[in-house]
């Protein structure tokens, strides 16, 4: 073998060994983590390519697209929506979606941003219209997980997925503005007049419960006294059935003679003058109670 013949199978050898190396090369992908790879053969899908090590055929296939499948956040978008009572408000929205089939995004829709923002825009007016504005206000994570359910069910077609919508503000232009002011300044008005007539009412019955209280417990006291004449005199008539005359005069001559004790402790200096007549019936009551005795 002459040195032509050996320069030569060495480059035949060096051929076999490049082509070999570029194949390996060619045929050996590695997809990071964060991204899925589209695979086409002569213009058509052949598969998708997950993370990690994948082959492939060289010079056949190759890498079309990478599709990363991290979470995305689209850009605020405003738009204008009118509620069920005929408020014009000026919706802000932000929408979060992640691509879970790449191959369904690189061929079925163009522009995915835009057609989400398109699609979120149409749900969130639509939404908007069936309710009035204090519902909107009022009710705004309802509102938002209906818009979430509605761009889901649509755009799951172009495999992605919705993770999170949001409405971040709802404005309202400024003649709107100054009237609910008015009314909210007016509602608040309203609710002072009638706390205050509560209390107003309140008070009047509350007085009028006191003196009903007071009156009953007079009432009451009354009955008891009347109920402690009358057996006074329950008891006296009885001693004077039982005793006759001398019974009743021995009562009599008992109470003048306590009314008499009573005069005597009285503080100070006194001067009591009594009548003869008087004198004799203290003294027949004097006779009696020693009688008794």
């Amino acid at each position: 073998m002459d040195i032509q013949d050996f320069l030569g199978w060495n480059g035949v050898y060096l051929a076999i060994a490049v082509f070999i190396i570029l194949s390996i090369f060619l045929g050996v992908r590695i997809v990071p983590q964060s991204e899925k790879h589209v695979v086409e053969r002569f213009g058509r899908l052949r598969s998708v390519l997950g993370p990690g090590i994948n082959f492939v055929v060289p010079f056949l296939d190759r890498i079309a697209h990478k599709v990363s499948v991290l979470e995305r956040q689209l850009p605020t978008a405003s738009q204008d929506a009118i509620t069920a009572d005929n408020v014009l408000v000026k919706v802000e929205t932000s929408v979060f979606y992640r691509v879970t089939e790449p191959e369904k995004t690189v061929y079925r829709i163009r522009d995915i941003d835009g057609a989400i923002a398109t699609t979120v825009a149409g749900i969130v007016r639509s939404e908007i219209g069936k309710i009035e504005l204090d519902q909107v206000q009022s009710n705004r994570a309802q509102l938002i997980e209906r818009v979430r359910e509605q761009v889901t069910a649509m755009v799951d077609d172009w495999g992605v997925e919705v993770t999170r919508a949001e409405i971040l503000d709802v404005n309202l232009d400024e003649a709107t503005r100054a009237a609910m002011l008015q009314q909210l300044n007016a509602e608040r008005a309203r609710r002072a007049q009638v706390m205050e007539a509560e209390g107003k009412k309140r008070a009047v019955e509350l007085g009028a419960d006191g003196d009903l209280y007071a009156a009953e417990q007079a009432a009451k006291a009354r009955r008891v006294t009347a109920d402690a004449e009358a057996y006074a005199t329950g008891v006296i008539a009885v001693a004077i059935k039982e005793s006759g005359l001398e019974a009743a005069q021995f009562q009599i001559a008992l109470k003048q003679v306590e009314a008499l004790q009573a005069v005597a402790v009285g503080e100070g200096r006194q001067t009591i003058f009594i009548p003869a007549n008087a004198m004799e019936a203290f003294g027949d009551a004097f006779k009696m109670l020693k009688g008794r005795a």
